[in-house]
């Protein structure tokens, strides 16, 4: 019952507060116009991530604190004040933009946070656990410019933290985390609530205020479940192969291509696919087919066969890396044909 009525309370809030920032973006001209380096072909307001990120703290953070099993106090403080911190930066970024260092600062001091305060129980008995910082923080803030470079066409954010979201609420579920598989349907619906204002063709895109915020959730819940059971790193990895593999690829080979890895570009799968004229709507139906068809069912067996979780992520990763590779030759081919002149 407690699951039913934070997903309820998570979908109606944030249908009612992406709503408000939909007004309220037309009002202070918050609109982003299409471009050179945009997906998009029609002005479009941003923000309204504010709306799925007030909605998931309103109800994940008291789904925390009060259905049992219970999260310490101090968890759960870390969680909201770094979700804000990042959704803060994002919502200022999303005003006026800013540079590079003090958005950077912001995520690495979220993720510092929450590392330590996840680390503190343990490392007091065995010191050599702060060890394990640098990887989290590292992966954290790795988390939050992942989705927030993931976000670039309708629908497309929305409907995989819905999908990753929904596999955590199982998981948690299934290791008897009855609280956090709570606050995991409560955003998972709040993504639900938004998608029916950014589902093609969107009204509003979700903006950096949503997206850096929503890829601190996913990691942070991630670590919370690992926190409890390890096992649970593996399933929670292949549940974002999607996102992790597409954003991790290109910002290698923009790296070894000598670009700015943190400047604006439409280099990565999902948009590759765009600029070959498929739609927002086919490209997200691509990108749920693998949710569903591989990282579902590996994650899943990596559940009920624990042992088997390092094989069954390196074997997910490994075939995201192939149809990676083909998709972005096909994508090259396509434009050739068509009189295209694009590099890789």
């Amino acid at each position: 019952m407690e699951m039913v009525t934070s997903a309820v309370c998570g979908f109606v809030l944030s249908v009612l507060l992406t709503g408000a920032a939909l007004v309220y973006a037309h009002r202070r001209g918050l609109i982003d116009q299409p471009g050179r380096r945009r997906s998009h072909d029609v002005p479009t307001p941003r923000g309204g991530g504010f709306g799925v990120v007030v909605a998931s703290l309103a109800v994940g953070v008291p789904a925390l604190l009060l259905v049992a099993p219970l999260r310490r106090p101090a968890e759960v403080a870390a969680l909201a004040v770094a979700t804000i911190a990042v959704a803060a930066v994002g919502w200022r970024d999303d005003h006026a933009p800013i540079s590079i260092g003090p958005r950077i600062t912001v995520h690495l001091a979220a993720a510092l946070l929450i590392g330590a305060v996840l680390l503190t129980p343990m490392a007091r008995t065995e010191p050599a656990r702060w060890l394990w910082l640098i990887p989290i923080v590292i992966v954290l803030a790795g988390c939050i410019n992942a989705y927030n470079f993931m976000d670039g066409i309708d629908g497309i954010l929305g409907q995989q933290v819905l999908f990753v979201m929904l596999g955590y609420a199982l998981l948690a579920g299934f290791a008897g985390e009855t609280g956090l598989a709570c606050a995991a349907f409560a955003v998972a619906a709040a993504c639900l609530g938004f998608l029916l204002f950014n589902a093609p063709p969107a009204r509003i895109f979700m903006g950096d205020v949503g997206s850096g915020a929503l890829g601190l959730l996913v990691g942070a819940f991630a670590a919370l479940l690992v926190q409890r059971r390890f096992a649970m790193l593996w399933p929670c990895v292949i549940l974002s192969s999607a996102f992790l593999a597409d954003s991790a690829l290109t910002l290698a080979r923009r790296l070894f291509g000598g670009r700015r890895w943190y400047t604006a570009h439409r280099e990565h799968l999902y948009q590759w696919l765009v600029r070959t004229r498929w739609s927002h709507a086919r490209t997200d139906v691509a990108y749920m087919i693998w949710n569903l068809a591989i990282a579902a069912p590996a994650a899943w067996a990596a559940v009920s066969r624990p042992s088997a979780g390092p094989a069954l992520c390196i074997a997910v990763y490994a075939a995201a890396v192939i149809v990676w590779l083909l998709g972005k030759r096909a994508c090259l081919a396509s434009l050739r044909r068509t009189g295209g002149h694009e590099t890789a």
